[in-house]
């Protein structure tokens, strides 16, 4: 039994390695409004407990492969239109060149992101995809994964809902891949709502993917996407949904906790970003609800606050680039990684460089792969500190 004594039930019974039901997490966060305290002292116990006091980071260079996409989400600018100037249809020649100048920045991680499935709607995509020798995305994505391995890059994709076979294919030069859920809620797919058009962040398509992944024993990060017009509730079952996978294949590496920020050319302008409060306290208890998870926050987002969030249970600050934008949210800068160092020690945590895998996922990597891997690691797992000079 813990020393420590709390007035919840429910945090007493985490504290002391016992799970807490869905109905307790509502509960928990109804309290926490209120008096969020005891609340965040237990998401840093627990954080203390599985994760020590040193926070990660993956040196990533952002490789933008092609952003028209099939989908229309009433939020999102990184899709582009034939025409537009932001548009980015990457050729094999451009994936290489990013690559060797992502590896003279002492980039471990390749990120690969497209649009979903954009020759589906687009001409130009078949095109494009054409006059590079394929007849599909997800082909695509599978060569530019062996230039960047070929450079000396670990690929990670997040190009929407790929198919088991596809994802089977990318296992084999990708260490992990992503997908974010953005919430198990149908009713944000309604007539209205954020996803209304946009069917492949329908939460039934996203699960599937989720657990196709789970079966094929790939790592992959997820996460919650947070003020775009969910309940605290919607974020809770969303957490549940995650777990739940994950107590089943064990293969979700990492949760992502992102907070909304509105664009000017978007249908959600005018919806302001979450209160900081209200998402401390879902990523607080997302901590309390599965207490080894690998929580993130990109600091990117929350600029002049990002140290704060190590006080109620994060670990990791994601991928961050020292070449690319973020081509997501391409008005948010990434912080350089020297001052992510110093205000993560000034909060008590040591900033240490992981792959686009985390360690205790090494065994879910293709056998192919894990050589490279333990050439460019130390005996924790964590990139060599020569690699990072």
């Amino acid at each position: 039994m813990s020393k420590l004594t709390l007035i919840s039930e429910a945090l007493n019974r985490v504290i002391d390695n016992k799970e807490i039901l869905k109905e307790e997490s509502y509960q928990i966060f109804e309290e926490s409004q209120r008096n969020s305290f005891e609340l965040y002292k237990t998401s840093q116990i627990l954080r203390n407990k599985y994760k020590g006091t040193s926070v990660t980071y993956s040196r990533k260079v952002f490789f933008n492969l092609i952003n028209l996409c099939r989908d229309t989400c009433s939020y999102c600018t990184y899709k582009s239109e034939p025409g537009q100037s932001k548009i980015s249809m990457m050729s094999k020649h451009d994936v290489q060149n990013l690559a060797k100048l992502g590896k003279t920045h002492k980039c471990t991680e390749a990120l690969f992101v497209t649009g979903e499935r954009p020759e589906q709607k687009y001409q130009e995509a078949r095109t494009w995809l054409k006059e590079n020798g394929f007849t599909s995305t997800a082909e695509y994505l599978i060569h530019a994964s062996e230039i960047a391995l070929s450079e000396g890059l670990f690929p990670h994709t997040n190009a929407g809902n790929l198919t088991k076979s596809e994802m089977n294919e990318l296992k084999k030069t990708n260490v992990s891949l992503g997908l974010m859920l953005e919430n198990s809620s149908m009713r944000l797919s309604q007539s209205g709502m954020p996803h209304e058009s946009a069917p492949s962040k329908h939460p039934k398509a996203r699960l599937r993917v989720l657990k196709d992944a789970g079966e094929l024993g790939i790592p992959i990060t997820t996460g919650v996407l947070i003020g775009i017009g969910e309940t605290a509730f919607e974020i809770i079952d969303s957490i549940y949904a995650i777990k739940e996978i994950h107590k089943k294949y064990g293969h979700i590496q990492e949760i992502i906790f992102q907070n909304f920020q509105p664009k000017l050319d978007t249908r959600m302008k005018n919806i302001p970003s979450p209160e900081e409060k209200y998402f401390k306290t879902l990523v607080a208890l997302a901590r309390v609800i599965m207490p080894e998870m690998n929580i993130q926050i990109p600091p990117n987002l929350s600029p002049d606050t990002y140290a704060s969030f190590l006080s109620v249970g994060i670990n990791d600050w994601g991928g961050i680039s020292p070449l690319t934008p973020d081509y997501i949210n391409p008005e948010f800068s990434w912080p350089s990684i020297d001052t992510v160092a110093k205000n993560s020690l000034k909060a008590g945590f040591e900033l240490k460089a992981r792959l686009p895998v985390y360690p205790e996922f090494f065994s879910f990597v293709h056998p192919d792969l894990k050589y490279i891997i333990s050439e460019g690691t130390d005996s924790e797992g964590f990139v060599k500190t020569e690699y990072q000079k």
